[in-house]
């Protein structure tokens, strides 16, 4: 898996047309194939922009980046304490309202942006959101409405559709490539925290980041964002950030303010073949409930240990991504229709969205001698936090850090770790834990109870 974070894209408008080009179309069957996509790129190219950003050079670029020949060949060897990246973004209102990538922007000390027309304005970071992997950037054109991109839902996609990707692949100039939507809800990892993006065969290469993927009707469905490539190139396998996502960035909170996305309190893990057997179900698919957290807006719906989530909003929920995925483009305040599966038949519970508490405070701590965890950096697992770490929302302390050949270390803790017991006492904050001297814990990783030290 490739990630892009180095992007020009130059798109210069079309200020006279040829001769015919009026009577241009959209291809709207395959025998009108020999039409042109021109119409589309016309209305699209207006509202994509280029991002150039300055940052530190020793956090400008991963290694990796800087030892890829097209990052060299662009920059060259003698531009490197200048540390410049470039990238692109997408205009989704006139007032001056970007959307791109995280990365694009990420250790930036001042930010210009680049309108098709040549102008250059300086960008305020608005927000910036790793889990997503997206930002919002503001530009002031004097209260000039600017093109702009209408944002499309990306759950109204189908494997299929024909969709346009706009970026400066290689650094080679302005490249608009047409594909198919290869898949939908694809399951990436190593991009953003919620591992669902839509697959296309449109040409994706590095330079393509924080561009633009768009349908036929001239709307913004995606924001290309990866590639798959053993050798850097396009071998048809591109991924964009959903739609559905950057409505959720865009939000209404102050500037530089987090996002904070709703919860539904359960613990659960995808059905498989033999599970869906089991319990009765007509296909693999859906999230088997194992707890529920108490006072959490899934208790106070009702629903309990057993359940199958199989829909929200009428949208199947196929595995544990989708379901974090879903309620990640929700908003709080709202309600939503959780379709389960229990007995052997289907209920609707309609529960209403609310933010998860930041209770107990998180306390991050590194411990000190002579706690048993010595050397780790600890927090206590509010529901807040879990949602930020995409941590179960469960009782215990959950470890951040720790560092080789602390004690913590040599007793086999682990990043991740959420304890919650020492010699038998339960622990739920990181005064409890700081102050436990046994060595005998209870913790949960990767959903599995776990014993230290192990017998």
């Amino acid at each position: 898996m490739r990630h892009l974070p180095f992007t020009l894209l130059l798109l210069t408008p079309l200020l006279s047309l040829p001769a015919g080009a009026a009577e241009k179309a959209v291809p709207t069957s395959p025998l009108q194939i020999q039409l042109s996509f021109a119409p589309v790129v016309r209305r699209a190219a207006p509202a994509v922009v280029n991002i150039f950003s300055k940052a530190e050079p020793q956090g400008s670029a991963p290694s990796a980046l800087r030892s890829d020949p097209a990052y060299r060949r662009y920059l060259g060897e003698e531009e490197e304490h200048e540390a410049n990246s470039l990238g692109s973004g997408v205009i989704v209102d006139p007032n001056g309202t970007i959307i791109t990538n995280r990365h694009v922007i990420q250790d930036a000390e001042g930010i210009t942006v680049t309108l098709s027309d040549r102008r250059e304005f300086e960008a305020k970071l608005v927000r910036a959101d790793e889990r997503t992997d997206l930002a919002v950037l503001k530009i002031d054109a004097g209260g000039e409405a600017l093109p702009s991109l209408e944002i499309r839902d990306s759950d109204e996609l189908e494997v299929g559709d024909i969709v346009l990707a706009i970026g400066n692949p290689f650094g080679v100039g302005q490249t608009v490539t047409n594909g198919i939507v290869s898949a939908l809800a694809r399951n990436v990892g190593g991009i953003n925290a919620y591992r669902t993006f839509i697959q296309t065969d449109a040409a994706i290469n590095p330079g393509n980041s924080g561009g633009a993927l768009v349908t036929l009707d001239g709307r913004l469905v995606g924001i290309n964002a990866a590639l798959y490539s053993e050798g850097g190139g396009s071998v048809g396998i591109g991924f964009a950030i959903p739609s559905a996502l950057i409505r959720g960035v865009l939000g209404d909170g102050a500037p530089g303010s987090s996002i904070v996305r709703p919860w539904l309190g359960v613990v659960g893990r995808s059905v498989t073949a033999a599970g869906a057997k089991k319990l009765g179900l007509p296909r693999p698919g859906g999230v088997a409930v194992e707890e529920v957290a108490a006072r959490s807006p899934g208790a106070e719906a009702g629903v309990k240990p057993g359940d199958v989530v199989l829909a929200v909003d009428g949208k199947p929920i196929e595995d544990e991504n989708a379901l974090r995925f879903r309620f990640a483009t929700l908003r709080i305040g709202t309600n939503v229709r959780l379709g389960l599966w229990r007995g052997g038949e289907m209920r609707q519970l309609d529960i209403r969205l609310t933010a998860p508490p930041e209770s107990p405070p998180r306390t991050v701590t590194q411990l000190k001698a002579p706690a048993a965890l010595a050397g780790a950096t600890v927090a206590s697992l509010s529901p807040a936090l879990a949602e930020e770490l995409q941590a179960d929302p469960v009782p215990g302390v959950i470890v951040l850090d720790v560092p080789h050949a602390s004690p913590a270390a040599k007793l086999g803790l682990a990043v991740g770790d959420i304890v919650q017991s020492v010699d038998g006492q339960s622990v739920v904050t990181v005064a409890e834990l700081q102050q436990a001297r046994g060595t005998h814990l209870a913790l949960r990783r990767d959903g599995r109870v776990l014993r230290l030290p192990r017998e």
